[in-house]
């Protein structure tokens, strides 16, 4: 996703900013936070149920459309055989939906916007538990991610710097992330976010005589 002088810049920016505070700083970059599989099952589900809906509301229709392709006579249509074609149609739609939606574009495209809102909020929390939580003497730690695919990015921060600083203060650290990401800066864009979290980290949580790095200060691609 970046170049070694992109990672390079990420790593000095956080190694600058750490150097004015007590605070950790990870950053984690993801070209996607999650597959999206069970919405493409829901997705090919919904074709299957249409295409039955369809033969439910138009059978006449639909028969006598594949008597024609078939080139049957006078056939005449059995229970059995009127659902083994309803069976046969569900079956199809529902994979080639599902065939269309392994384009991963497509099923990002038609993943509903709160889904991806939870999804990546679930991955970020998962790897600020993993690599940030807890994991400084100050519970200090703050965690910059971004998910390019859903044009989403995170910022999570441990219980002392939580406990100091709302939400919306990170508000300025993501407006420099997203806007240099917009236009395809993806290291610039971490590299302006950590510049403001290390502002804010500088006031609420000042470095220490004794403090040590706890925390690498490269970024993390998953």
């Amino acid at each position: 996703m970046l170049s070694e002088t992109e990672r390079a810049r990420v790593a000095e920016a956080v190694g600058a900013a750490e150097a004015l505070s007590a605070g950790e700083i990870v950053t984690i970059a993801t070209p996607v936070s999650d597959p999206y599989r069970d919405v493409a099952l829901a997705w090919s589900a919904v074709v299957a149920l249409l295409a039955l809906a369809v033969l439910e509301l138009f059978p006449h229709f639909y028969l006598s459309l594949v008597d024609r392709v078939l080139g049957l006579w006078a056939h005449e249509w059995s229970p059995r055989a009127v659902l083994g074609l309803a069976l046969g149609a569900a079956t199809v739609k529902f994979a080639g939906m599902y065939l269309i939606l392994l384009w991963q574009p497509l099923r990002l495209a038609l993943t509903p916007r709160p889904i991806k809102v939870a999804r990546v909020h679930a991955r970020a929390l998962t790897c600020f538990r993993v690599g940030a939580e807890a994991r400084t003497t100050g519970r200090t730690g703050v965690l910059i991610y971004v998910s390019l695919a859903e044009h989403r990015a995170e910022i999570i921060a441990d219980e002392a710097i939580a406990a100091k600083v709302s939400p919306e203060v990170w508000g300025d650290a993501m407006h420099a992330l997203i806007g240099h990401v917009k236009q395809g800066r993806l290291g610039d864009g971490m590299a302006a976010a950590v510049e403001q979290v290390g502002k804010v980290l500088a006031e609420h949580a000042p470095r220490q005589a004794n403090d040590i790095n706890e925390l690498p200060d490269r970024l993390i691609e998953v």
